[in-house]
């Protein structure tokens, strides 16, 4: 069975707001619910603050006393950490694990990547640079959100602009630069959550914000938050396995299987509460209770003008045939991705990349290598083949900047073309760095994981997404840490017996004692 270890994805995308006096704010929260065909189920939970007549603070007036801040919806520790660095949109994510692209399709929030990832579009002309601001906010959300985010420093930091698009509307007036940064061994845990259920109206008191259960949530195999535009949207993403028990025959689920919790009471503070349900196609199903509306494909509730608790479920009438999914299951999406690194030494090895096009169309598509300068590419190594086949023609726009130890990493970045029902296969050698024995992590032993590679479809009907394949770890050549210690016990071993000799030379008195004189024993 191919799953997720527990997965937590926090994606923020947020535009800084200057006077909000008199800006109306209206908050919104949605669940949909989407069985999947491997059984599994995938919840979104979307938490919307809307900001009425806002407008982005400029760069320039940083350095001015700011406005006090009146909020009443929205989260204030968020909006004073974007004021103060001029962020016009940001993005954050915390992962732990993989998203399933061919069995669970596209996610609702884009940026499943394992590990942190933290992209931002800055206003330049400030009379901090950017890359100083981009500094104070990593530190300032890693404090925020109870993450190593301060650890996305010069090293893992790049502009791919062509890859991280802005999905707000940026100001013109302003000259904004992107930064983006990931890190993929930071681990999720529930002091992440905590932080991100206080940014909320309600925390986890009402509404569907008290299906939060973090004994559920990171006991599931995916899960994930986020937030967008002049609007800050914050999401958390599920993906439960109600067929996890060997003695489940039936994909059933409700609130009380998949979060442990019930809707209690709605949230004075929302304007709107909705659950929507995805509908099964080919299966018979019954659902309860009886949804607010129905269409075709989905059922939609209503929760502030349900009867309380709010426990919706879901049960089939058929059982899960777990070997017929697995024979008959065909990719939920256009492209499917593969990527190795193999390594022939402690010094060289070979990343690989394998793009699979399922379509019955050529594709285009954007591929980004984002690599720390531990892993340097051999760029004229390069090469592409299509079924096997050499193929030249399907890598363009080839943009290489390469890694300088200590300062930068890798950005590779090509435009490649993917014909119809075919698979292409990108190969390149790499060196791997020797480092200081001061640079190595605790867990030395095990390795470095690498950042994920990152596909941005181009031409597809539905919108472009972008995709992550895993993270890949790599063995460094890794000095043998257990030698101080060796030396040191010899060493200490070595001082003992010689100090030890010495203080009993200069200590002890010798006397010639003679055995003549001694009394001679009794024999009674």
């Amino acid at each position: 069975m191919t799953m997720t270890s527990n997965l937590m994805l926090f994606s923020l995308l947020l535009l800084n707001v200057v006077s909000l006096c008199f800006a109306e704010e209206f908050f919104d929260e949605k669940l949909t619910v989407r069985p999947l065909k491997d059984g599994k189920v995938a919840s979104t939970l979307a938490f919307t603050t809307i900001l009425k007549n806002a407008s982005p603070r400029s760069p320039q007036k940083l350095h001015q006393d700011d406005d006090s801040q009146q909020y009443t919806l929205f989260p204030l520790a968020l909006g004073q950490i974007i004021r103060e660095y001029g962020v016009t949109e940001m993005h954050l994510s915390l992962n732990a694990g993989k998203w399933n692209y061919d069995a669970w399709g596209q996610p609702v929030e884009p940026g499943v990547g394992t590990g942190a990832e933290l992209w931002a579009w800055i206003g330049d002309g400030a009379l901090e640079s950017v890359d100083v601001r981009w500094k104070g906010l990593r530190n300032a959300l890693a404090g925020l959100f109870c993450s190593s985010l301060g650890q996305l420093d010069d090293l893992r930091t790049t502009s791919p602009v062509d890859v991280f698009l802005p999905e707000g509307s940026l100001p013109s007036s302003d000259t904004q630069q992107l930064r983006h940064a990931s890190h993929p061994s930071e681990n999720v845990c529930t002091e992440n959550l905590t932080p991100f259920i206080k940014l909320l109206p309600c925390k986890s008191s009402a509404g569907l914000a008290s299906l939060l259960n973090p004994h559920k949530l990171f006991d599931a195999n995916w899960h994930g938050m986020g937030d967008e535009g002049v609007e800050v949207r914050l999401s958390f993403q599920v993906v439960s396995d109600p067929l996890r028990s060997p003695l489940a025959t039936k994909q059933d689920w409700s609130f009380s299987t998949l979060f442990d919790r019930t809707v209690e009471r709605s949230c004075p503070a929302a304007r709107s509460s909705v659950v929507e349900v995805s509908l099964p196609r080919n299966s018979p199903y019954s659902i309860s209770p009886e949804p607010t509306a129905a269409e075709e494909a989905q059922a939609r509730y209503n929760v502030q003008a349900m009867a309380k608790p709010v426990d919706v479920s879901m049960k089939w009438l058929h059982e899960f045939q777990r070997l017929n999914a697995q024979q008959n299951e065909s990719p939920a999406t256009p492209l499917s991705i593969q990527r190795t690194l193999k390594e022939w030494s402690q010094s060289r090895g070979e990343l690989s990349a394998a793009i699979t096009n399922h379509g019955a169309y050529p594709v285009q598509a954007i591929y980004l290598e984002t690599m720390p300068w531990i892993v340097q590419f051999y760029l004229h190594t390069l090469t592409a083949t299509v079924d096997g086949e050499a193929q030249p023609s399907a890598i363009s726009n080839l943009s290489y900047i390469p890694a300088m130890p200590h300062s930068r990493p890798t950005t590779f970045h090509v435009l490649l073309t993917i014909p119809a029902k075919s698979t292409l296969r990108l190969s390149m050698d790499v060196t791997k760095a020797f480092l200081r024995y001061t640079e190595h992590p605790p867990d030395a032993q095990r390795g470095w994981d690498l950042p994920p590679a990152i596909i941005y479809p181009l031409g597809l009907d539905s919108q472009p997404s972008r995709m992550y394949t895993p993270t890949l770890l790599v063995d460094l050549a890794t000095p043998d840490f257990s030698m101080p210690y060796n030396v040191i016990i010899f060493t200490c071993t070595l001082v003992a017996f010689i100090f030890g000799n010495i203080f009993n030379f200069l200590t002890r008195k010798f006397v010639v004692v003679s055995l003549r004189d001694l009394p001679k024993e009794r024999n009674d």
